[in-house]
């Protein structure tokens, strides 16, 4: 029986907003911005300055280090040029579920135009002043970290502001369907992204949570009636005339849309133009990991899962002990587990449960509170310290890094017989942490839903999409959400 998340608690819809609710979102959002603006200029500054005095102290003859004072107009062209480029950038916009991760990664790119820009000015502006290459790399390196920091700091208290209805923005979803409750069951479970559902868009359900306000004919008038800010789009049985006659009328009334992707829309994301017998096609090309892009990916996981192997041995090696003094038994839980192509492998993890976990029960996925985990096994589990191990998985190439995470053979079997293109996500190899898992779909999260971030992270793979999952998985290992 395949598992899927219970119906969200949503609250009452709230009224349309007053003119009062507005004017205080819009207070929220301007002090947003004017902190963003200035702490970006703060932390520039003390970039620049650490990286001063980091390449003062490293300098071999401190006498002929250039005064501080000196650089002042240097320092003057890098902050215009950061914050020029990072308002064009749109980084002064502010953003609903952006996580840090992505803000790093633009944050990267916009500090290294605007380093590259406000060098070259200088250049040509202070003919007699040469700006050490170690001080500009120190900078640069610098000022991606304090930036990035003080701008988590300022998100972290916007979302406080939103989660307490300092920054509403009411939200419609066209489609009344599994997946227009997807959309509310994520809303309702992130009360920090400020969102109030007002209700749906549907011209067949009438049954919802929340109120059915009408159908797509009905649109115009509820985006205006309701002070609608955002739209998703969730139902997949809309033909192209009827999204653009949606994306026409949100276009009018100023407001956002967002489009929920079904599997189809996933798999043409790489498509290139073809023909048939003179007709113009579009052809889907083959994305997966094949020639360069599986060796490059291969070395990845050797580098890194040795890297973390030899980092990680002191506490593997606790762990290891632990496990032996609490309970009796292995050290290691070896269970075969469905890898690429549908071949099983031997997946190792340090052992949580007894021995016996399944004697009565059959295979059955773990639970809240179970009560066949060892005394140190929730400790293990809640932080997936359990599954360390299969890193040797990843070198053995049993594994990769990423990838979608392995299924027992009797799940999979069931899985595979009720889940549309499911099989897809064994063309890669299953992964120790994968896109599903970093967005907090684990434990007995609805397996369709996972399905699909699997699919996703299959069609999309690339080595900046790796680095980002892996990073994540740090935030979702301290997190702990759904791991039992």
């Amino acid at each position: 029986m395949i598992e899927s998340p219970g119906a969200p608690e949503v609250a009452v819809v709230p009224p349309p907003p007053t003119q009062r609710p507005r004017l205080r979102g819009r207070l929220v959002r301007a002090a947003y911005v004017a902190s963003l603006v200035l702490g970006d200029v703060v932390a520039i500054a003390v970039a620049f300055v650490f990286a001063y005095e980091v390449r003062a102290a490293t300098e071999r003859r401190p006498d002929q280090v250039t005064s501080l004072a000196e650089y002042v107009p240097t320092f003057g062209f890098l902050v215009l040029s950061l914050i020029v480029t990072f308002a064009l950038m749109r980084m002064y916009l502010p953003r609903r579920g952006r996580s840090h991760i992505d803000q790093l990664g633009a944050l990267f790119t916009a500090v290294t135009i605007g380093n590259v820009v406000a060098m070259a000015i200088s250049a040509f502006s202070l003919r007699g002043l040469d700006v050490p290459r170690q001080l500009l790399v120190y900078a640069w390196a610098l000022s991606i970290l304090f930036v990035w920091l003080l701008r988590s700091l300022i998100e972290y208290s916007l979302r406080v502001a939103r989660r307490a209805g300092l920054d509403p923005e009411r939200l419609l979803i066209v489609g009344a369907d599994d997946e227009g409750m997807t959309i509310l069951h994520k809303v309702s479970s992130n009360p920090d992204l400020g969102y109030q559902v007002v209700g749906f868009i549907d011209d067949v359900r009438s049954d919802a949570p929340l109120p059915v306000l009408g159908g797509l004919s009905e649109l115009p008038a509820v985006l205006a009636e309701q002070g609608i800010g955002d739209v998703v789009v969730a139902d997949h049985r809309l033909t192209h005339a009827q999204l653009l006659d949606i994306v026409a009328a949100c276009d009018r009334a100023h407001v956002g849309v967002k489009i929920f992707p079904d599997l189809f829309h996933l798999a043409v994301k790489e498509v290139s133009p073809s023909e048939f017998g003179g007709l113009p096609m579009l052809g889907v090309r083959d994305v997966s990991l094949r020639g360069w892009n599986l060796l490059l990916k291969r070395a990845m996981d050797v580098v890194l899962a040795t890297g973390l192997l030899v980092l990680l041995s002191p506490l593997m090696m606790a762990v290891a002990l632990a496990v032996k003094l609490t309970s009796s038994g292995p050290i290691l839980f070896i269970q075969d587990r469905v890898g690429i192509d549908g071949r099983p492998f031997p997946c190792v993890k340090f052992r949580s449960m007894r021995v016996d976990a399944e004697h009565s029960t059959g295979p059955v996925w773990a639970s809240a509170n179970d009560g066949r985990t060892t005394p140190i096994g929730k400790f293990l589990r809640r932080f997936s310290v359990d599954e360390l191990p299969q890193l040797v998985n990843v070198l053995l190439g049993d594994m990769s890094l990423v990838g979608p995470r392995p299924e027992r053979p009797f799940f999979v079997e069931q899985f595979s017989r009720l889940i549309p293109r499911y099989d897809k996500r064994h063309q890669e190899k299953a992964g120790v942490t994968g896109w599903a898992q970093v967005n907090g779909l684990r434990g007995q999260s609805g397996i369709e839903e996972r399905t699909l971030y699997d699919l996703f992270y299959v069609e999309h793979w690339s080595p900046p999409f790796d680095l980002k999952i892996l990073l994540k998985t740090i935030a979702a290992v301290l997190r702990g959400r759904n791991a039992y």
